[in-house]
């Protein structure tokens, strides 16, 4: 392994420079810098967890709190959250309640009556009240109370809510020292607020107790109201509430109290009843138990304590349960007083009263122990989250996780004998819960840091899993493959912690709304088909299920009924296809032979007359059927051994009698796995002649007289083969299917499990196939016909039947004997057949085979392509166009149109019947790989199809880190390469050399941060290693060959135009979310004889921990260690040798790099982003710029060479530029502009380029060549930036002149009633913060798009608003023309709509 070299040169910040730049991009001007931001996925962090009865006084509904939105859910009948709604709050939720309604309450508006309001207390300093609007589908404010100034300041009032069990009072505290406590009274005139009282009424003010006085001075770590026995609230009537505090006393330790406060409303003003405090463990929660007056829990390290206080003024502790779950042990405390604790200077004189009564300090030790209580040991464990259970109850339960794990129930005793709790065995294990909802139905909702939550239900005393709560938070890195051809993107997202690290693969799908599920009652389904009674009904008729054993017919409406006597279906035979042959004539086809039916009128109007259904039967000569298909008209049937094709008909005998004849049997060369015959349609089949004509396709202009179908086999092939009256069957065009990977092996289990035959402006085959692969053939255009033809002879032979025999029988006395008819080349000009498709697409959908079932009877119908996750397959012109439909893995699909559900579809999943109904709106769909450990880097390498993830806590004695091969289809983990032991993987990327690419890594060989308080870089060492990918191929006899890489993957067959990979899906079980439009992505997963693996080529270790690599000039590449970063080569294209060229110095700790071209955009953990310059012939760096604020960087991402997007670590993104300077004439000191700025409220470290275009130029004719090549510029500077809340946000970049027409609008947004921040921010100061004084602020996507949500009349009057202040519109950029409504939703739909 060879030495580095070494070769740098200081950089000077003051240096000017010597050469003229190279190249400057061609969209520097101010355009760039005008941006709109766009939540596409919502965070999945749920801080807070309430349920109530928001929508309606009957409904059940959990709100969740997400820091930056809300959302309302429901869990339905089978534990499934669903989400109903979710929206930005425009501000950051320090907490909610449920404020329940109260009877002695009048409602401000009826829409009110009944309904619970939530209580919202956020940064805006107010404590907003929250109803949910029906209409509007979604929260609004119907006031708000002023509690401090905005900002999180741990001094002011709005960190704590909680709510008085009647609904009347509502206490709301700080972070420590100070608190209120309101009175409530809703009124016919609009009040709310009756009283209220501040605690202290003044700052640092004492507050009287009986013995003296004292403060709340400490953190308030919980509180809760007590109620009071057969006590209404009145004018009398004083609210007690009690407080855990925290104190920190004299500086020198902590100490827990208990403060029991009063409320003389009559003489306004606060009592301390009871005080008491101990130096023991920490008090986490105090718990008021529901139902019964004067109880609460108090939840402490190590143990569970009731407490009495019904006399608030001598308070008692009645139970007290040890959290020591390995062998716990409980004791019953008889009634016994806590004394009253002095002020804090007698506090020494009741340290005996403390110790014996809540502390869990060891008896043993304890030298003031009075009384002996040694049957009770302290626990080790504390409760983390708690919930009551729903309803009114005479005996209180609740349930609790404790930091274990586990999750406990207890419920509280009234006997006579006194006060009993009984704490049951574990009911559930997994991780510890930060939140607990139990809910309705016996269902409890868990949430979970950093991993996904759970929904668990009661079943024979435990918890039982039912559904998860998706959380992909924190995403720690992202990585997007991109097909611009396609243009489809799909997310890669490393997500979580150890040990519940996973990989996340989101991209856009296709929302449904379920209209009924049945009872999971339908085991064994092997096939499914909905009917129609005759082809010109707009509805289906009849709904076929077939089992193993058995078939059954059900009638299509919104409920499904058994009607297979009525019907005539053999109901003791497995059905393998029917349909409808004629009006009013059905097929079934099982294995023993084929059943033409007349249903009856009982069970349709268009049936027979008859009681009972007329049937009639034919069967095979000693054969099995193995496939059939019904068209109009024809009935085709195969067999497997022997391989026979029948094609048969119907004629009618005798008036309602019909029988089935046989037109012509075919022996087959190679075995049938399916086939499919197109309907016909009169307006299609002119389309078709038309086409067939311009095409010189014989068999497409030769009338409506003929069949066509196509047919995929064993060999394996699909072809188009028409049969006709006058030549009987032709083979029309075949296809055939030879897939290969990367290294040219064949790829297996390419035989075709469906295929259908599609017409948009040209024909093309669709075929899934058994591996999870769909494929698209295309007839040769006219310039390639001839070659095409110089090969029919050859695929005449390779067909599915015999071209030197086939088998004619024929019941018919009447029908003329016709041979089959194949033609091998000639020459002609026009009709020469069969033909070689061309394979034009391949891509991988899943794992599972793909059946296709087309959404209606044309030949241009969507499709439906069922793998192991349902994706809809748009009919497109070109390639393959498809997107997912978020819904659950299913065995079966359908078409069902009914009156009440006109555009159904039936799916099978988990033995039940799902009719849904796909909406026209798209949400993200996430689909969870789990990798363990925490995975942190995230690369898809193109070559392999394959990701490359860096992970780090891994639980192994010889390792803890490493670098693995993720397959996106399956999430199998192919290799790795396992770093040294005690060593840190902290970054990697890929970097070409010569021909090929090496992975070049980062890592840290010390323990402990990387920067210390001050941004410096701590004194540790790192190691640069650099990877070479190679392929790995497994010979017969076990031996392993590498294969490094050469070039460009070729394939055998001529006629494959692209390939790639992609991943089946897993629907988002909460949020819906808007995303980019997704069609497909390509790829071939890598068979069993392939793999990859990395190889150690250099290494060597560097004065640092090394936080940041990227390439540079595709020549070079860049890695910083501690406050340095050097420009690094390989010598002679040589991957095992790596030289310093230069080295650059910053004053802090550099924690990313990137390049765009010869501009370094490096970002220093302080001093912010700093542009330098490489000079490739004196071997310099030169800083050119410099960031003009201080800064926390989080990433940053180059979008020319004059203009950076940075994200820092308190929230905020901002657009920096240096396009208004000169690099001759710049100072390098504070010269970068901040174009604008954004604050999220959220911490973003990862950001990577989109391709989002919201404008083509087509849509402005006016616009010249140039002008619209520069909105196609626009497009690919679109920057996604992901957070640790796993929120998910797209930049867009807009013209001058949109921009000025949306901050226009924007402005009267924020300040109408109907789209104002809903927690009663300030908008503007909110989306400015941590951002200079006067820099522009980035369009708010989020508010723009609720302008759409209005109605038209709506629109009006909020552009009728006169603008909030002169500042919020650059003047120079108004127009003098009015807003227009069109112009304005116009705009907003392109961006809206491409997202949703």
């Amino acid at each position: 392994m060879a030495v580095s070299e070494y070769e740098s040169s200081s950089s000077s910040s003051s240096a000017r420079q010597n050469a003229h730049r190279n190249s400057r991009s061609a969209s520097c001007n101010n355009a760039s810098d005008c941006y709109l931001a766009k939540t596409v996925l919502r965070g999945s962090v749920v801080l807070q967890a309430v349920r109530g009865h928001f929508r309606s006084p009957a409904s059940y509904d959990v709100v969740f709190g997400k820091e930056t939105s809300i959302e309302l859910a429901i869990i339905d009948e089978d534990g499934v959250m669903q989400s109903i709604t979710e929206q930005p709050v425009f501000g950051t939720i320090k907490d909610i309640a449920v404020l329940p309604w109260n009877e002695r309450f009048q409602a401000q508006s009826s829409k009110l009556l009944g309904k619970d309001i939530l209580l919202v207390i956020s940064d805006s300093g107010k404590l907003s009240f929250l109803s949910f609007c029906n209409e509007m589908h979604r929260f609004f404010p119907f006031t708000h109370l002023q509690l401090s100034a905005p900002g999180n300041s741990r001094h002011e009032v709005g960190r704590m809510l909680t709510v008085d069990s009647s609904g009347c009072f509502v206490a709301a505290g700080a972070y420590e020292d100070q608190l209120v406590i309101f009175s409530l009274s809703f009124s016919s005139n609009g009040q709310i607020i009756d009283k209220r009282i501040s605690c202290p009424p003044e700052k640092d003010e004492l507050l009287q107790t009986d013995r003296g006085s004292t403060n709340i001075s400490g953190t308030i770590w919980s509180m809760c109201f007590i109620s009071k026995e057969n006590s209404q609230p009145g004018k009398e009537y004083k609210p007690v509430l009690a407080i855990l505090l925290n104190r920190n006393v004299w500086g020198s330790f902590y100490q827990n109290e208990l403060l029991l406060l009063e409320w003389n409303i009559e003489e306004q003003a606060i009592h301390v009843l009871y005080k008491f405090a101990e130096a023991g463990p920490l008090a986490h929660h105090i718990v008021e138990v529901p139902h019964v007056h004067g109880y609460a829990f108090l939840f402490r390290d190590g143990d569970v304590v009731l407490m009495d206080f019904r006399n608030a003024h001598n308070p008692s502790c009645v139970y007290r349960t040890s959290l020591n779950f390995t062998s716990f042990e409980e004791n019953k405390y008889e009634h016994v007083g806590i004394p009253d604790t002095m002020d804090e200077e007698c506090m020494c004189s009741v340290a005996a009263s403390a110790l014996l009564e809540l502390s869990d300090i060891n008896k043993y030790d304890d030298p003031m122990n009075i009384d002996d209580y040694s049957s009770v040991k302290p626990g080790f464990n504390y409760v983390c989250s708690w919930s009551w259970e729903p309803g009114d109850s005479y005996i209180p339960r609740i349930i609790f996780s404790a930091d274990s794990g586990d999750i406990y129930a207890m419920e509280v005793l009234f006997e006579s004998d006194g006060i009993r709790v009984n704490l049951s065995a574990s009911l559930f294990r997994d991780l510890p819960s930060k939140a607990l909802l139990w809910l309705e139905g016996g269902f409890v909702a868990t949430i979970v840091d950093m991993t996904d939550g759970m929904v668990l239900k009661f079943e024979e005393g435990l918890l039982c899993h039912r559904s998860p709560i998706q959380n992909i938070a924190p995403i720690w890195d992202m990585a997007f493959v991109d097909y611009p051809e396609e243009k489809s993107d799909q997310m890669f997202a490393c997500s979580g912690m150890a040990p519940e690290g996973s990989l996340r693969i989101i991209r856009s799908g296709i929302s449904v709304e379920k209209s009924l599920k049945t009872a999971p009652i339908y085991e064994g389904i092997t096939g499914t088909w909905t009917l129609k009674m005759e082809a010109s009904d707009p509805y289906h008729s009849f709904l076929v299920l077939s089992f193993v054993e058995e078939t059954r017919v059900l009638s299509v409406g919104i409920s499904f009924s058994d009607v297979t006597d009525s019907v005539g279906f053999q109901p003791d035979v497995c059905t393998l296809a029917c349909g409808l042959v004629a009006d009013g004539v059905m097929v079934q086809i099982h294995q023993y032979g084929v059943r033409l039916c007349l249903p009856s009128g009982a069970v349709h109007r268009k049936g027979i007359t008859l009681v009972s259904p007329i049937w009639t039967s034919w069967f095979p000569d000693n054969m099995s059927i193995s496939l059939g298909a019904v068209g109009d008209g024809i009935i085709l049937v195969a067999t497997s051994s022997p391989c026979f094709l029948f094609i048969l008909g119907i004629r009618a005998s005798l008036t309602r009698h019909y029988e089935v004849y046989e037109i012509q049997c075919v022996k087959l060369q190679n075995e049938v796995s399916c086939f499919s015959i197109p309907q016909k349609h009169l307006e299609q089949n002119k389309s078709l002649l038309n086409y067939g004509d311009n095409h010189h396709m014989a068999p497409l202009t030769n009338g409506n007289n003929d069949y066509m179908f196509v047919i995929g086999t064993h060999k394996p092939s699909v072809e188009v083969v028409s049969f006709t009256c006058d030549k009987g069957l032709q083979i029309f065009a075949i296809g055939f299917i030879s897939l290969t990977n990367t290294m040219g092996a064949a790829i297996r289990g390419c035989v075709p499990q469906d295929v259908r035959l599609v017409f948009v402006d040209r024909l093309y085959v669709l075929s899934g196939l058994r591996n999870g692969m769909l494929l698209r053939f295309e007839w040769p255009v006219t310039s390639t016909l001839s070659s095409a033809r110089s090969s029919c002879q050859q695929s005449a032979v390779g067909s599915c039947m015999m071209n030197t025999q086939a088998t004619w029988k024929s019941t018919s006395p009447n029908h003329k004997v016709l041979p089959i008819s194949i033609s091998n080349a000639s020459g002609k000009a026009k009709g020469e057949f069969p033909i070689n498709l061309q394979l034009i697409s391949v891509r991988r959908i899943g794992i599972t085979p793909v059946f296709l079932v087309s959404l209606g009877d044309s030949l241009d119908a969507d499709i439906i392509a069922l793998s192991d996750r349902p994706w809809l397959v748009h009919t497109a012109r070109q390639s393959l166009s498809y997107t997912s439909i978020s819904f659950q893995p299913s065995t079966h699909v359908s078409p069902v149109c009914s009156v009440e559900c006109p555009r159904g579809i039936l799916f099978v999943a988990e033995n039940s019947l799902h009719l849904v109904e796909m909406v026209p709106s798209k949400r993200l769909n996430v689909q969870k790989f789990h990798l363990g450990g925490t995975p942190r880097k995230v690369l898809y390498h193109n070559e392999s199809k394959l990701l490359l993830v860096m992970r780090t806590d891994l639980d192994n004695d010889s390792f803890s880190s490493d670098i693995c091969y993720v397959d996106p289809v399956t999430g199998s983990l192919f290799s790795s390469f396992k770093f040294e032991f005690g060593e840190t993987g902290k970054c990697m990327n890929l970097v070409k050399v010569g021909n090929e690419h090496v992975l070049v890594v980062g890592t840290s060989l010390s323990a402990g941060p990387a920067i210390i308080p001050s941004g410096e870089a701590e004194s540790t060492k790192g190691r640069l290693l650099v990877l070479c990918l190679e392929r790995m191929q497994y010979s017969d006899c076990g031996s392993a060959t590498l294969c490094s890489k050469t070039g460009p993957s070729s394939y055998q067959n001529p006629s494959f135009c692209d390939i790639g990979g992609c991943a089946a899906e897993q629907l988002s079980s909460s949020s819906l979310c808007s995303s980019l439009e997704d069609n497909s992505c390509d790829g071939i997963q890598l068979e069993e004889t392939e793999a990859w693996k990395l190889r150690l080529a250099y290494s060597t270790i560097w004065p640092g921990m090394v936080l940041a690599v990227c390439p540079y000039l595709d020549r070079y590449f860049l890695a910083s260690a501690g406050s340095s970063f050097y420009v690094c080569s390989f010598p002679n294209d040589n991957s095992q040798r790596v030289r310093r060229l230069a080295v650059g110095r910053t004053r802090f700790t550099i924690v990313t790099l990137t390049a765009h071209f010869t501009r370094i955009a490096v970002g220093d953990c302080r001093d912010g982003i700093l542009f330098f310059l490489y000079h490739e012939d004196s071997r310099k760096l030169d800083q050119v710029y410099c960031d003009p604020v201080q800064r926390l960087v989080g990433d940053c991402m180059l979008t020319d060479v004059d203009t950076a997007v940075v994200s820092d670590r308190k929230g905020s993104i901002a657009v920096v530029s240096c396009a208004n300077h000169l690099e001759d004439d710049a100072s390098p000191e504070w010269n970068l502009t901040v174009s604008c700025s954004y604050y999220m409220g959220e911490i973003s470290t990862s950001m990577r380029k989109g391709s989002f275009s919201y404008k083509l130029p087509a849509d402005d004719p006016t616009k010249d060549c140039d002008a619209a090549s520069n909105v196609v510029n626009l497009s690919h500077n679109c920057i996604m930036a992901s957070t640790l809340l796993g929120s998910i946000i797209i930049f867009i970049p807009f013209t001058m002149e949109e921009c000025a027409l949306l901050e226009e609008v924007q402005s009267k947004l924020v300040i109408h009633p109907l789209t104002a921040p809903i927690l009663g921010n300030d908008h503007s100061e909110y989306r400015r913060r941590e951002n200079l004084v006067g820099t522009p602020t980035i369009l708010d996507g989020d508010i723009l798009c609720q302008f759409l949500e209005l109605t038209r009349m709506q629109q009006e009057a909020v552009l009728a608003l006169p603008l909030a202040s002169p500042s919020t519109v650059m003047s120079s950029l108004r127009t003098s023309m009015p807003v227009m409504i069109n112009q304005v939703v116009r705009l907003l739909e392109r961006v809206h709509y491409a997202l949703n």
